[in-house]
């Protein structure tokens, strides 16, 4: 029997809709949006760098690392929404509170140093783009960044949500340009499953980028995005399941076009390797270096994902910023308010977008360093944010028996917080001690 969808109109409740699917489906798609929104933007203009760097270097090598990553990423996601729902505030906010001053203070200066940097290597990705495609980043840049400030001066959160959701919809074009340039499918799964070495073995080069794919697969910006959204926007202990679903779909997303991006450079290693010399330098130049090969279409395509990605990426970055600094301060901070009611939540967004655009306007800034070096330092910085939100969220008085962490919850999350505690002490022996490991 098909199912009708009945409404009802009256005055003041509008239309109601009867029938029980397509309340759910309406309702998953009135929370559909944090979740999707910080994992999609976390494939910013650094992890197109970082991935497409492994893809260009190692080939489909760190394949399996990504699928590793999937239920990481999720499961520490998955904390922040709970955490945001049942308590309505941002995590800066809920560090203050339960860990005091010294340790909030300290948890915001991390935020707010990683983000700055990582604004500065989004507009480091527009410059590089811009500058392939003929365009001069001096015009680019400045008016990528106004468009930016400009994006959520209309004090609706709705609106920036919709903006942000078209812009994740078009990273899947990625996937487009892997199954056009990527190898067969049955080496794409065997490397998904089968953990692959490097020809020289383990290098101070191999875990540099291994370091740099878990820094940017899982941010700590995030945390702070994720949970700040959800208060904003007002989400409710019913839609905990749907913000779930939201946050898994997300998760899904990323990895996959995580993967897309390592299959592009593996595509530009595999042509070098028959045709030319290729040597990765950033992803702009392999863009260029693709289009000789493959032509137009996939030069110019590979450049405007990369803009598309900086953009995301620092819509997101940026209002973390301003969120968790309007939470401390214990300013008005929400998209829903008008400039002149939150003037410090929006100059503080607006501040940090015009002095990273400023900054990579600098001749002759080692762009792809930075890239990358930022990558690795949020791999650092990741393994204490992580501390928080699971003491945070085995906090009952805060959560209640219902929203803490169950006992397999708090197994998994110290076990994560153990690898990455463990790859950022690699990190610091490699850099004490530079020969303990061979160059690549």
């Amino acid at each position: 029997m098909t199912q009708r969808i009945e409404t009802l109109t009256t005055p003041t409740a509008g239309r109601v809709v009867r029938s029980k699917w397509a309340r759910r489906w309406l309702t998953f798609l009135m929370v559909l949006g944090p979740g999707l929104i910080v994992m999609v933007a976390d494939n910013d203009a650094g992890a197109v760098s970082t991935y497409t760097q492994a893809g260009a270097t190692y080939g489909v090598k760190l394949l399996w690392l990504l699928i590793f990553l999937l239920p990481v990423t999720y499961f520490v996601q998955e904390m922040v929404a709970r955490l945001g729902i049942a308590t309505g505030q941002g995590h800066a906010a809920m560090i203050y509170k339960r860990f005091g001053k010294w340790w909030g203070a300290f948890s915001l200066f991390d935020l707010e140093l990683l983000n700055f940097l990582t604004m500065v290597t989004e507009f480091a990705a527009i410059n590089l783009a811009a500058s392939m495609l003929g365009i001069s980043p001096y015009l680019a840049v400045p008016l990528t960044a106004v468009g930016l400030i400009v994006m959520v001066a209309t004090a609706s959160y709705r609106r920036w949500e919709r903006v942000s959701i078209i812009l994740c919809v078009l990273d899947l074009a990625w996937l487009a340009y892997a199954l056009f340039l990527g190898p067969s499918v049955s080496t794409v799964a065997r490397a998904c499953v089968l953990p692959g070495m490097p020809p020289h073995g383990i290098t101070s080069d191999y875990i540099f980028l291994v370091i740099a794919i878990v820094g940017t697969t899982i941010a700590p910006w995030q945390l702070f995005f994720q949970q700040s959204c959800i208060a904003d926007k007002r989400l409710r202990f019913s839609d905990l399941k749907w913000e779930r679903i939201d946050t898994f779909i997300g998760a899904c997303i990323v990895i996959l076009m995580a993967a897309c991006m390592m299959l592009v450079g593996d595509a530009a290693r595999r042509y070098g390797l028959q045709h030319a010399g290729f040597t990765y330098t950033d992803p702009a130049q392999m863009a260029r270096f693709l289009g000789q090969a493959f032509g137009p279409l996939v030069r110019n395509g590979v450049l405007l994902l990369m803009i598309n990605a900086a953009v995301l990426g620092t819509t997101t970055i940026s209002l973390s910023s301003a969120w968790a600094y309007g939470e401390v301060k214990g300013w008005p901070s929400s998209l829903d308010m008008k400039v002149n009611d939150a003037p410090g939540f929006y100059a503080v967004y607006a501040l940090g977008v015009l002095l990273a655009a400023g900054l990579v306007l600098i001749p002759g800034a080692p762009l792809q360093l930075i890239i990358l070096g930022v990558q690795v330092l949020a791999g650092i910085m990741l393994p204490s944010a992580i501390i928080f939100l699971q003491l945070l969220l085995n906090d009952k008085e805060l959560l209640g028996a219902q929203f803490v962490n169950k006992p397999w919850n708090n197994v998994v999350n110290w076990i994560i917080i153990g690898v990455l505690f463990a790859l950022s002490l690699v990190l610091a022996a490699q850099v004490v001690a530079p020969n303990i490991f061979p160059k690549g």
